[in-house]
């Protein structure tokens, strides 16, 4: 008897403590699992914190470009154009008090289009094709280089985000080619490659050894702008040969 109660508190015991075990380990997981959720909810803030940080550099860059734009547009345009209908206007010929007219008309058109660009309206009613071509058409105009646009698709109905940062990052990429590269051409191709839709700026410029690590920030910064709304920065350059920025772009 005694024999058979030693195996009944042996099994009983066995259980309790097999029990035990299975409590503790059912426990730890449920505390490691919500650590592991808080770990990852702190990480998605953190995420959603920087994006947004992101977010509002870049609108503050592009309207400061914007400013920028506008104020050369007042003094080198608009400017020239309220001074030559002046010289009309002083004249007493009837032709020339038209010209002055027309002239006058047209510094009124231009302010309203510069009174436009004071907000940032215009990047929701532009595409990223439109968008492009005009930046290349004004620098074509300057007769810094010449400029080619070649397009297999277009860029439209985009998040606004991925917008701001595509704008941004084809803002600072053509500026870095005409600040350091003095390119004879510029070139942005909009490709479909490999089901990746990518955005190549080219420039037959001064180039420089890509595989030097850089001490400025500039290339860091547009690989992380890219980067916040899924999409890819690949650059290649060659000394003498000129540099191609790869953009990839979010699926």
């Amino acid at each position: 008897m005694d024999s058979v109660e030693s195996q009944v508190y042996i099994i009983i015991f066995s259980t309790l403590f097999l029990g035990g075990i299975m409590s503790t380990f059912v426990i730890s997981m449920v505390f490691i699992h919500r650590q592991r959720q808080a770990q990852n909810q702190q990480k998605l803030d953190h995420i959603k914190s920087e994006h947004e940080k992101t977010l509002l550099n870049i609108e503050n860059e592009i309207q400061q470009e914007t400013l920028t734009h506008i104020g050369r547009e007042l003094h080198d345009n608009i400017g020239q154009l309220l001074s030559l209908a002046k010289l009309n206007f002083g004249s007493i010929k009837p032709e020339k008090q038209e010209e002055g007219k027309n002239i006058l008309s047209q510094a009124i058109q231009e302010v309203r289009g510069l009174s436009k660009q004071l907000n940032l309206d215009w990047v929701e009613s532009i595409s990223i094709n439109e968008f492009v071509a005009q930046q290349l058409t004004k620098i074509q105009n300057t007769g810094f280089c010449e400029t080619t646009l070649e397009a297999e698709f277009d860029l439209v109905d985009l998040p606004k985000d991925q917008k701001l940062v595509l704008i941004r990052v084809i803002q600072e990429s053509l500026n870095n080619a005409i600040k350091h590269a003095s390119p004879d051409h510029l070139k942005i191709e909009m490709r479909s490659i490999d089901g990746k839709r990518q955005i190549l700026i080219k420039d037959d410029g001064k180039g420089f050894d890509s595989t030097q690590k850089s001490n400025g920030s500039g290339m860091y910064n547009l690989k992380k702008r890219m980067e916040t709304i899924g999409g890819g920065f690949d650059l290649t350059s060659v000394v003498g040969k000129g540099t191609e920025i790869n953009l990839t772009l979010p699926n």
